[in-house]
């Protein structure tokens, strides 16, 4: 296959480029960041967060006034910082700005990756540095990329940090003299991966792209590992310093603690959220506008002579395949787990993206199997441009009615986009028409579509409900302790804005009085038999706990000494 040189273009500029992907991170991580409902796992995070920035401990995290050794605290560090200079706000949107930050470093991260790995490409002569930014913004627009990035969860700290660690090994591997500031950097990007979730991310990202990058799907790799052997220790001792620090300290202060930590942690991975072997199989669909061309970059004897001249394909799909069984044998799965086969799998499709963009630029591809994906491809962006704005219209949500302005601009973003993917896409087979439909179709769903969820949710609501939120306010509940005979939900704790611990004290031991009390029960039949006669309610509420009847409900209560014979 002959090559075509690329046509100079703006976006051949590298501050150009720099700037295209920071534009899409900042529509897709960015923007709306808090229009979605916290989940259960956010809350956690942000309720530790909210303690350790009240004044608690930094290095002995807790929640709910209990302490949390399992989730290492850089990411809670993050959080808190930032809570602590807001002056405790409670904003989603603010609090969800490390995760989105840090989401933005790891598309730039890849983005180096990259560069290394496509850096000796026969493509790179006629259009150098374009494979790797286009992985970049592929990354950055993937499905799984921005709903993880867009939510205060850890994965996407230690899948950062991960993911940068491997790009200055890579640069370090490629270099002839010894390199021993990238590989200390690497050191310290482990050891923060490993300080924001465990060893999860060096056992899914890191080890198998190294496996990979030693066998033999890497030509020449492994005589640049062993040619830098001295560079890797120096790597792994930065690493071991810096992510071994706080779980020395917690074992040195808090011994029993972290040993019981340790066990559960150990048997966790096999006991909860256990799902099949095959869970993840589906990983192509979180590819997101993507998923046609990566299910294509798949298929080993169609893409692999296609896009090995962009990327390193066998490299790639190894790591791809290594991470994938890896992941697939714990018997603990989630969605979000699956965040660290989306670098690879950009990397493979975006060797067919390149693939195409020549091939079809030179009108070299002959009819066949690549007009039938790119038409393919165009269908789903064209079902998507047409069906997204019509679901909006046709749901009559709150401030998206047929004649808002929010409506009426989404309409007009994406029939534009839809025309356009029918005349350069589906007419033209244009690839360069495809990508940027792509790109851009991820950002105008965040900008312009993001904000109907909340009026979604808000619509399912019944009204009328008293919710804690507004009960919180009482006057007899300021200045008094508070705590739960039934475990209250953490994201009730997290509307409470304060610990309401759960009260495990012996069962004839009184709380200090007077206090706040919570309870899955009314009151009266809830309140433990040793107290009778001892303690009064002075007054009794009730909340609900979702936005429905059936959501269920908390009682409350005043708790006072028991002052006459009336009490009770």
């Amino acid at each position: 296959m002959e090559s075509t040189p690329a046509p100079s273009s703006f976006f051949a500029q590298w501050w150009a480029r720099l700037l295209a992907v920071l534009a899409v991170c900042g529509c897709n991580f960015f923007a709306h960041l808090g229009a979605l409902e916290m989940g259960l796992m956010e809350v956690r995070n942000f309720v530790a967060a909210r303690e350790m920035a009240a004044g608690g401990s930094w290095l002995i995290p807790t929640m709910n006034g209990q302490l949390r050794l399992a989730k290492p605290p850089l990411p809670t560090w993050a959080v808190a910082t930032l809570m602590h200079l807001a002056n405790g706000s409670a904003d989603p949107g603010l609090l969800r700005l490390p995760a989105a930050i840090m989401a933005t470093l790891l598309v730039l991260f890849f983005w180096g990756l990259a560069r290394e790995l496509t850096r000796d490409a026969a493509s790179e002569a006629l259009a150098p540095g374009r494979t790797a930014w286009l992985a970049a913004l592929v990354l950055g627009s993937s499905l799984l990329t921005v709903t993880v990035g867009r939510e205060g969860h850890w994965d996407i700290f230690s899948n950062g940090f991960a993911v940068g660690s491997l790009w200055l090994l890579a640069r370090g591997w490629n270099r002839p003299a010894p390199a021993y500031a990238s590989f200390a950097g690497a050191g310290l990007l482990l050891g923060c991966t490993f300080l924001s979730k465990g060893p999860v991310s060096l056992y899914t990202i890191v080890l198998p792209f190294v496996a990979a990058y030693a066998s033999r799907w890497q030509p020449g790799g492994r005589a640049r590992l062993r040619g830098h052997w001295r560079g890797a220790l120096v790597a792994l001792g930065v690493a071991a310093l810096l992510g071994g620090a706080w779980p020395l300290y917690v074992w040195l202060h808090v011994p029993a603690a972290a040993a019981a930590v340790a066990r559960t942690e150990a048997t966790s991975w096999g006991d909860r959220h256990v799902q099949p072997l095959w869970y993840y199989f589906n990983f192509v669909v979180f590819a997101g506008v993507w998923a046609v061309a990566a299910a294509a970059a798949l298929a080993v004897p169609y893409a692999r002579r296609r896009a090995a001249p962009f990327v390193p394909y066998a490299l790639a799909l190894a790591w791809l395949l290594a991470s994938l069984v890896l992941l697939s044998v714990v018997p603990e799965k989630k969605e979000r787990y699956m965040l660290p086969l989306l670098p690879p799998l950009a990397l493979l499709l975006t060797g067919l993206l390149r693939y195409w963009e020549q091939e079809f630029a030179a009108r070299r591809a002959a009819a066949g199997p690549d007009h039938w994906l790119l038409r393919g491809w165009a269908g789903a962006l064209l079902l998507a441009c047409v069906g997204l704005p019509v679901f909006v219209g046709a749901t009559r949500l709150p401030g998206f009615g047929l004649t808002s302005v929010p409506f009426v601009s989404a309409l007009l973003v994406f029939g534009g986009l839809a025309r356009w993917v029918v005349r350069g896409g589906w007419q033209h087979r244009r690839p360069a028409v495809l990508i940027t439909a792509s790109v851009l179709a991820m950002g105008a769903l965040m900008l312009l579509l993001v904000p109907a969820y909340p009026a979604l949710r808000s619509r399912r609501a019944e009204a009328g409900l008293r919710r804690l939120a507004q009960a919180r306010t009482t006057p007899s509940w300021q200045n008094k302790p508070w705590l739960a005979l039934n475990e209250l939900h953490m994201e009730q704790v997290w509307v409470a804005g304060r610990a309401v611990p759960t009260w495990v004290s012996p069962a004839d031991s009184l709380p200090a009085l007077p206090a706040l009390v919570f309870a899955a029960k009314p009151l009266a039949r809830r309140l433990p038999a040793a107290w009778r006669g001892r303690v009064r309610l002075a007054s009794t509420d009730s909340f609900y706990l979702g936005a429905r009847r059936k959501d269920g409900k908390f009682f409350v209560g005043v708790l006072e000494p028991a002052t006459g014979p009336g009490s009770r």
